[in-house]
């Protein structure tokens, strides 16, 4: 509209000027028509002038006060004049940040969506033959002598741990903050994928979660998929502010205390957020335990997948979530945390459902030694039927002799040093380990339960011994992981960078009919990321 007025203001302007010079003394009108048509012409500009302060004014109402504030004077923009995206550059993640950071686009409600995630090209090294990807198995999947994979070495080469990420946000009024947070991988395994030609692996979700933040009350709400309450925070309780190790294996530590799973979370913070208090309802899971004897009464504790799920993998039969309830504490110095789980296990044995309890207690701190130069961190849990939150994945319950469930004792415990010397430099150093007590029993002369000194274990040392031979149940998985990541460029083009880790595993048995065998694994992997956003 304005260029249509702009057009129409230059041509009664020329009409003005070819009038006067087109007039000659011969043809001169009077002074008495000139000045008439002279006032008619300032009359249309007058209007004009009227229809272009009306367009101003409405303009100005469509551009609100909160996206005049929120405009910035001199980032980068990409956007055409009646663009309705603005997409500007922000501060590259960390290793395992959980990425608010990257390429933001903000659209004409005010909408800020943004993109993060990595690429990355991994290489892979085991003493022993896992036949794993990125992520390790910290529990049987380290083989005993027993298998030929104990005497063979791994090499692999994977993309698969390649990111992405989008978190969208928004503040309907000056209290109030809603968000989503979306986040994959590519670690999938369908029944089809492979490595034998094309490398097809699907994706993976490890994280889609809604937040809604109210700032007046200091309340917090997460609904969806993300890291378990049970997970140690950086600062407070915050959803993406997660503690999470610097490794490259995604299976991280044994002892490091973790799930991501669907849950409703509620978080209230207090004095400035020095406390924040938190409880989520959480999604169950539970992982079974034993030997080769079959107990009494038919029991039912898993089912292949239906609906939805894979029906090569087995689901529990839960009966309720997981509850988690959260204490963060941030004085000024330093963040610690106390919280509590219980869990609740159902199976069906002589025809009648029967459910038992379990649960834990566990805690954590980070410490920061030199400011902004080196923490410290500890970490545990402690409890029964907890395995399922380790890394290691130890069992969360056995069988009794009868059929009916008994939740396994077990304790994780991980200390960690995370240095940063430079701004160019990451370095890290874990020790971790997840230890599980005896549940056995004894019926007859058969032997049932965790850990069972009636089990046979006298064909774990001998290669291509039967497998009846060896039971030997995991009694723990503890690990010391090394590491560093160099930042070789970070930029407006955003963040490339490469790392090395060394990792030493020892899985122990509980003892049986033959001993005790135990097995190690030693690990090396690189890694090179880019992170464009």
């Amino acid at each position: 509209m304005l260029h249509r007025i702009s057009i129409r203001f230059c041509s009664l302007a020329a009409a003005v000027v070819l009038a006067l010079a087109a007039t000659s003394p011969a043809q001169a009108e009077t002074n008495a028509q000139l000045v008439q048509k002279m006032e008619l012409m300032q009359q249309q500009m007058q209007q004009m002038q009227a229809q272009l302060n009306d367009l101003k004014q409405q303009l100005a109402k469509q551009t609100s006060p909160q996206e005049a504030q929120t405009a910035p004077a001199a980032s980068p923009v990409v956007a055409a004049p009646r663009a309705a995206l603005v997409v500007t550059a922000a501060p590259t993640p960390a290793p395992e940040a959980q990425p608010a950071s990257g390429v933001t686009v903000t659209n004409k409600n005010n909408i800020r969506l943004t993109l993060g995630g990595y690429a990355e090209a991994a290489g892979i090294w085991r003493m022993r033959n896992e036949t794993a990807d990125i992520g390790s198995n910290w529990n049987t999947g380290m083989p005993l002598p027993i298998s030929p994979n104990y005497h063979m070495t791994e090499f692999r080469g994977s993309a698969r741990q390649s990111r992405l990420s989008l978190l969208a946000q928004g503040s309907p009024d000056a209290t109030t903050d809603l968000s989503a947070y979306f986040e994959g991988d590519f670690l999938g395994a369908a029944p089809t994928a492979n490595s034998a030609e094309s490398n097809s692996y699907n994706p993976r979700l490890r994280q889609a979660f809604a937040a809604l933040d109210k700032k007046d009350d200091d309340f917090h709400l997460v609904a969806g998929q993300a890291w378990s309450l049970i997970t140690l925070n950086k600062k407070g309780i915050a959803a993406r502010g997660e503690n999470v190790p610097l490794t490259i294996d995604a299976q991280y530590v044994p002892g490091f205390t973790w799930t991501r799973q669907p849950q409703l979370r509620f978080v209230k913070g207090f004095d400035s957020d020095k406390v924040t208090a938190g409880l989520s309802l959480e999604s169950p899971q539970a992982l079974l335990g034993g030997g080769p004897n079959t107990p009494a009464g038919t029991p039912t504790f898993t089912n292949p997948g239906g609906s939805g799920f894979a029906s090569t993998s087995n689901y529990s039969t839960d009966v309720a979530p997981d509850i988690v309830a959260k204490l963060a504490l941030d004085p000024g110095w330093g963040h610690y945390e106390l919280y509590g789980l219980a869990r609740f296990f159902r199976d069906r044995h002589s025809k009648e459902n029967s459910t038992i309890t379990g649960g834990g207690i566990g805690g954590g701190m980070i410490l920061p030694l030199i400011e902004k130069k080196l923490e410290f961190q500890l970490s545990g849990l402690a409890g029964s039927g907890v395995g399922r939150y380790g890394s290691a994945q130890l069992p969360d319950v056995t069988f009794r002799p009868d059929g009916s469930l008994a939740a396994i004792r077990e304790v994780e415990a991980l200390a960690g040093l995370v240095g940063h010397p430079t701004d160019d430099w990451d370095l890290y150093l874990y020790g971790g380990t997840e230890r599980s007590q005896r549940e056995a029993f004894t019926s007859g002369l058969l032997g049932f339960g965790y850990g069972s000194p009636l089990y046979n274990n006298s064909g774990c040392d001998t290669e291509g011994a039967a497998a009846a031979t060896c039971v030997a149940n995991t009694s723990s998985s503890s690990q010391v992981a090394i590491g560093a990541w160099w930042k070789f460029y970070h930029g407006n083009y955003g963040l490339m960078q490469t790392g090395i880790e060394n990792s030493y595993t020892r899985r122990n048995t509980f003892s049986g009919i033959g001993g005790a065998p135990h097995t190690d694994e030693d690990v090396v992997m690189m890694s090179l990321r880019y992170y464009p956003f």
